[in-house]
C-alpha cells in the first residue's frame, strides 16, 4: 500500500535494463514473509515494544543511508501534516494496533484484514471529500466487505472470545487508519521526497509507541534476548521496513500505480501462504471464501480507479 501510494504521487519513468519487476517481487516477498517473522517475534517481544523496535532500527538505517547519500535534510514546514499523518496515523496506530491483534489471532487472519485498506479509502473518499464512486468501485467496495464479513462471521471467528472480537476490530480501526492517510497522501502538495521524509516519520512513531509501550507494558527487561531474536528484530526492522521502502520509493514510480496495486496484492497471499508453512496456520473454507473476495475487492478498486 506504501508502494502504490508512491507510484500515484510520481510519474512513471521507463528504464534501459528494466529490473524494476525483479526489485519489487523482492520487495512484496520480505513484506509478506514479515507477518510470520513479526508472529515469532510477538512470542518474545510484547506487541507495543516490537513495534517500537520496528521504527526505531527502521529509522537508523534510513537516517545513516541518507545522510551517506548527502540527502539528509529536516523536513519542509509544507511537509509536516504528512509527516504527522503517515507517522502517527500509519506506522503509529496502524503498526501498533496491528501487533496488538497479532497476539490475539493468527497471521492469516491478520494480514488479511490488514490488507482491506483499499476499499475503505474508497469509502472514506466518498464520505469525507464527495469523491463519488462509479458503479464498479462500489461494486469492488461489496465484493470487499462481503469477504470481510465472512472473515469476521461466526462461522470463522470465534465471537465467544473477547480476544478474537477486540482482535479483529483493532485490525478493522487499523487499516481504516491507514485508509485516511492514504486519501492525504494522494493531495496533498509534495515539497521534499517520500524517500527523504521517511526516516522523520519512523521517529515521530518510534517515540510514542516507546512511550506508550513503556507505560502499558512496562520496561523490556523480560525480553530474552538471543540470536534468533536478534536475526528476526533485524529482518522486521532494517529489512522488510528499511530497505522495502528505498525499493518502494526508487522502483515505485517507475511503473503506474495500477501496476503497483497488482503487484501489492501478493503481500496478504505471501503472507498467509508462508503463515501455513511456518507457523501451520490452518484455512478453512469460510477463510478461504472471505480470502478471494477481498483480493477480488482490492484488485477490482485498482482497476476501477485506473478507469476513471
Amino acid at each position: 500500500m506504501i508502494a502504490m501510494a508512491l507510484a500515484e504521487m510520481t510519474p512513471s519513468r521507463p528504464v534501459a535494463a528494466n529490473t524494476t519487476p525483479l526489485w519489487l517481487l523482492a520487495m512484496v516477498t520480505l513484506w509478506g514473509l514479515s507477518w510470520p517473522a513479526t508472529q515469532i517475534a510477538l512470542l518474545n517481544v510484547p506487541p507495543l515494544w516490537l513495534a517500537a523496535f520496528r521504527f526505531g532500527s527502521a529509522g537508523i538505517c534510513l537516517f545513516a543511508f541518507l545522510a551517506a547519500k548527502g540527502q539528509l535534510r529536516l523536513p519542509k514546514r509544507a511537509d509536516m501534516p504528512i509527516v504527522g499523518s503517515i507517522g502517527l496515523m500509519q506506522m503509529m496506530t496502524f503498526t501498533g494496533l496491528g501487533m496488538i491483534a497479532m497476539t490475539k489471532t493468527d497471521t492469516s487472519h491478520s494480514v488479511l484484514l490488514a490488507y482491506t485498506t483499499p476499499l475503505w479509502s474508497v469509502l472514506l473518499g466518498w464520505l469525507l471529500f464527495r469523491d463519488r464512486p462509479g458503479r464498479a468501485q462500489l461494486a469492488a467496495v461489496l465484493t470487499g466487505v462481503a469477504g470481510v464479513a465472512l472473515v469476521c462471521s461466526p462461522a470463522e471467528t470465534d465471537w465467544s472470545s473477547a480476544d478474537a472480537r477486540l482482535g479483529a476490530a483493532f485490525l478493522l480501526i487499523g487499516a481504516i487508519s491507514w485508509s485516511l492517510v492514504i486519501l492525504h497522501v494522494r493531495r496533498h502538495r509534495w515539497v521534499s521526497s517520500p524517500l527523504a521524509l521517511a526516516p522523520w516519520q519512523m521517529l515521530l512513531a518510534t517515540v510514542p509507541l516507546a512511550g506508550l509501550a513503556w507505560g502499558i507494558e512496562g520496561a523490556p527487561h523480560g525480553i530474552t534476548w538471543s540470536p534468533e531474536l536478534l536475526v528476526l528484530l533485524g529482518f522486521i526492522g532494517p529489512v522488510a521496513t528499511s530497505a522495502c521502502f528505498v525499493i518502494s520509493a526508487e522502483q515505485g514510480r517507475r511503473i503506474s500505480a495500477f501496476a503497483m496495486s497488482n503487484f501489492t496484492l501478493g503481500v496478504p497471499l505471501i503472507g498467509i501462504a508462508s503463515s501455513v508453512w511456518l507457523l501451520g496456520n490452518r484455512l478453512s473454507p469460510v477463510f478461504l471464501a472471505g480470502l478471494v473476495l477481498v483480493l477480488a475487492g482490492v484488485a477490482l478498486a485498482g482497476l476501477a480507479a485506473r478507469r476513471r
